[in-house]
């Protein structure tokens, strides 16, 4: 808890932990799903103030830590193309593939650059009619509206040297599957509120009712989680398992419905594979037929390959909350963010770089 005297609110969390305490009568786990909640959890000792009988795990947030090996060896592969410009953001470079990332494949020569929003690949296309220009559009359904809106745009303009490489997931099936599977302990959830700012929260109203599990939309301040952690403690001591709105002033239940509209115009719901976890069905979006031609694997006639992931590495485990990172073996030793053995240790959003930067134990200094 190093930091939580640092936070404005200091005082008022610690009255919101003792308030969870107040109500806590037995064992209860619970799973916030954004990787920028886990970092807040982390940094802050939220979970350090609840009572020890309530365990926050980490879910799989982090669109960058599911991201398939597959798929960053395809843009790799297309990065090394002389006539081709690869578009990112800076997070997705160091993850790696299975041989190297994208930083090494741009010190070897390959035109991968930074962005930060995926109209800015446009001007980039418009600017060198001669390459083609890839963007790398990784995310759950928060970055989709600004990605349905470069490829649409692109459209409009006629910007026939753009295409994107697609690996969008969607949270509600992700949440599902956690809840499925046979070594589940997750009994409430926290939702990431950028998400339901977009989506909304209606598609986890079933879900909470099919398994019984109460969902409280949260947002991202060390304060905010303390009341989606009391609103969610609550529910399960009370029996209820409903979806309520803590983060009301951002989040409503219908979302946005023009981002909406965007997104289903561009996008269509597919399979899709995640990191460390597999395939879960109708949890990515996939370019509708109506705009294939953007379709960078297509343009490329990229085709599967059946990648494999570093044996060692127990990411898959973290991000369905049933190991913590500093349960791993190679946590922190021969896995670190200059050489990872998964992408939760790169990404900025990662539950093991955020155990990494907050939680390392001290290390003794050597012996003259």
């Amino acid at each position: 808890m190093k930091y939580l005297d640092e936070y404005r609110d200091a005082e008022t969390a610690r009255q919101y932990a003792q308030a969870i305490a107040r109500i806590t009568t037995q064992p209860w786990t619970i799973m916030e799903i954004c990787g920028g909640q886990t970092h807040a959890i982390v940094k802050f000792g939220i979970d350090e103030l609840l009572p020890a009988s309530l365990t926050l795990v980490h879910g799989p947030g982090c669109p960058v830590c599911v991201t398939p090996v597959d798929l960053i060896d395809k843009a790799i592969e297309i990065a090394a193309r002389p006539d081709t410009i690869l578009c990112s953001f800076g997070d997705m470079l160091r993850v790696p593939g299975t041989r190297r990332d994208l930083l090494s494949a741009k010190a070897a020569g390959a035109d991968v650059r930074i962005v930060y929003s995926p109209t800015d690949c446009l001007k980039i296309a418009r600017d060198n009619p001669a390459r083609q220009v890839v963007f790398f559009a990784v995310g759950f359904e928060t970055t989709a509206p600004a990605n349905a809106m470069a490829v649409y745009a692109a459209r409009q303009q006629g910007i026939a040297n753009f295409s994107m490489l697609v690996s969008h997931v969607l949270v509600p099936p992700a949440m599902e599957a956690i809840l499925s599977a046979p070594q589940n302990q997750v009994q409430g959830f926290l939702a990431a509120g950028h998400v339901c700012a977009v989506m909304g929260y209606t598609e986890y109203e079933p879900i909470a009712q099919r398994y019984h599990t109460p969902i409280v939309v949260t947002g991202f301040e060390p304060l905010d989680i303390l009341q989606g952690v009391y609103m969610c403690v609550r529910q399960l001591e009370e029996g209820r398992a409903e979806v309520e709105n803590q983060y009301t002033r951002v989040v409503r239940r219908e979302g946005n419905p023009q981002a909406q509209k965007l997104i289903h115009e561009v996008f269509e719901i597919g399979p899709r594979t995640w990191r460390g976890i597999g395939e879960i069905p109708h949890s990515g979006y996939a370019l509708r037929p109506a705009y294939a031609d953007f379709d960078a694997e297509r343009r490329f006639g990229l085709t599967a390959r059946g990648a494999e992931e570093s044996g060692e590495c127990i990411a898959g485990l973290v991000l369905q909350g049933v190991k913590k990172p500093d349960q791993c073996p190679a946590f922190g030793t021969r896995c670190t963010p200059e050489h990872p053995l998964g992408a939760p240790m790169v990404s900025s959003e990662g539950a093991c770089a955020a155990y990494y930067l907050y939680r390392r134990p001290a290390v003794a200094p050597a012996r003259a």
